[in-house]
């Protein structure tokens, strides 16, 4: 939000929630209470605004999801940290109306390469920090399923594969908001696979996609190689894509699929909030037009309760639901999944014809895991740690980076996506910074036009005076192309 605006809600919206959102956003912006201090309990404001008590919690979950409150256990809510003075949310997107023919992957490989050198600091790739992630439980558990399994593990698990671990993901579906069956499930190689697997059912070569705009490298890449077009529609970095945009490119374009990732957007950080969702999927499905949608990053939210997925709204089976483990778990094993309403059939042989299957032993180990409530507890170790390190990744470009940067602040997920002034070539910042041993991700491989040549992302799962330090270089080289 830039500075200056006063609101982000209208304070006349006949939704209660929302009016007690705006009304303790606005004492936060006029001063009444400030970073760090205790706004009033939920049972206390219910009392004085004379609304129930019900209300008040989802207004608040309302204001954490957006970055404004944290709830502390115990305790009750207080003021989030926002950064402020040359750190600004930056601006929605305004990419042209018209399919484009992607060609990223020569760039995108080439940041890929850097990014996985482990001489250089990790400021480029979207990975989580190893040491972050529960490596040595994990390990034991696999070690155990081997022995006790030892036929099946080295056996294929034909699609739509590992039972066991359809039933997990059939129960943690209740947190997205929907009622699924473990045979609604496909196991697959990761969310990318997914991702490919629900373009290749519902997309020809020479279709059009349209995507958000930015979003993530290798949904480009996908698109690219499957010899599609890509229609950017605008992108708000709070609320996501542009529903009147999206409906606007509908009605002057022949859209054969949408693709989008509206829980913590890689690389915006944006989160659609539900009724946004509902929207979209309802004009897509009057116009018959199947909707990709990719949460991987759904489990990462900031705040105490998940925000639900576009499936939830799916009332015809054109929501294909895709995600996997690797942003939350072990991106090394590869174990992803795919919901594919009416496409299910034809995923499931795609995927046959593909690989034959995911490999067995990590979808056993990860059924595991989630049986015995190892991924809950988990979750709410990682999330906290990526709210406190997104917000010290924030405030030091706030310290580093030139005056008018902007960074988007996510209320989940563990990127950052950072505006710097327009003289700032981020292709020639990422060449200064591969000099100086740090990758970043230029801000161009995020879009099929070429679009954010003065944007970068950063990977926040890193946190340590090392991480600090070359934040501060990349500011420093930024400042010296001003």
């Amino acid at each position: 939000m830039k500075k200056g605006t006063e609101t982000r809600w209208n304070a006349d919206d006949s939704f209660i929630y929302e009016k007690i959102a705006y009304h303790i956003d606005r004492l936060i912006r006029k001063g009444t209470y400030r970073v760090g201090e205790r706004i009033p309990s939920v049972r206390n404001l219910a009392s004085q605004m004379k609304v129930s008590i019900s209300s008040v919690v989802k207004a608040y979950f309302h204001l954490e999801n957006l970055g404004i409150i944290e709830a502390r256990p115990q305790s009750g809510y207080y003021v989030r940290h926002r950064t402020a003075q040359i750190v600004e949310e930056t601006e929605p997107s305004f990419p042209t109306a018209v399919p484009t023919l992607v060609s990223v992957s020569e760039l995108v490989m080439m940041v890929m390469r850097d990014a996985g050198n482990p001489d250089l600091i990790p400021l480029g790739l979207a990975a989580p920090n190893p040491d972050n992630l529960p490596a040595d439980r994990l390990n034991r558990i696999l070690s155990n399923i081997g022995r006790r399994n030892k036929n099946q593990a080295v056996s294929y698990e034909f699609p739509p594969g590992c039972e066991r671990l359809r039933v997990q993901l059939a129960q943690r579906a209740l947190t997205t908001g929907c009622s699924l069956t473990p045979d609604q499930f496909v196991v697959t190689s990761g969310c990318l696979e997914a991702v490919m697997l629900s373009l290749r059912a519902v997309c020809n070569p020479g279709d059009t996609v349209a995507i958000e705009s930015p979003i993530f490298y290798s949904l480009l890449q996908l698109i690219e190689v499957l010899d599609l077009k890509a229609l950017e529609i605008p992108t708000h970095p709070g609320n996501g894509m542009s529903i009147s945009a999206l409906r606007y490119a509908l009605e002057h374009n022949p859209v054969h699929a949408c693709l989008v990732i509206p829980n913590f957007n890689n690389p915006l950080g944006s989160c659609m909030p539900d009724r946004k969702k509902e929207e979209l999927v309802e004009i897509l499905a009057e116009r018959e037009i199947p909707l990709i949608e990719n949460d991987v990053y759904g489990d990462l939210g900031f705040s105490r309760e998940r925000p639900a997925v576009a499936k939830r709204f799916d009332k015809k089976g054109l929501v294909i639901l895709c995600s996997s483990f690797s942003k939350t778990l072990a991106p090394g094993y590869r174990v992803g999944w795919v919901v594919p309403g009416r496409f299910q059939d034809r995923i499931e042989r795609l995927k046959a014809v593909s690989n034959i299957g995911a490999a067995t032993l990590p979808q056993l180990a990860l059924a595991e895991f989630l049986a015995t409530g190892g991924y809950d507890q988990h979750l709410r170790r990682i999330r906290g740690i990526y709210s406190r390190q997104t917000s010290q990744m924030a405030q030091a470009v706030e310290r580093s980076f030139p005056q008018g940067t902007r960074v988007n602040y996510p209320s989940g997920g563990f990127v950052l996506w950072v505006e710097m002034p327009r003289q700032v070539d981020s292709i020639r910042l990422y060449e200064l910074a591969l000099k100086a041993g740090i990758t970043i991700a230029p801000g161009r491989i995020f879009s099929a036009e070429g679009k954010y040549g003065n944007f970068i992302r950063l990977n926040a799962a890193y946190w340590s005076k090392r991480i600090e330090d070359a934040v501060a270089v990349i500011g420093g080289l930024a400042k010296g192309m001003v």
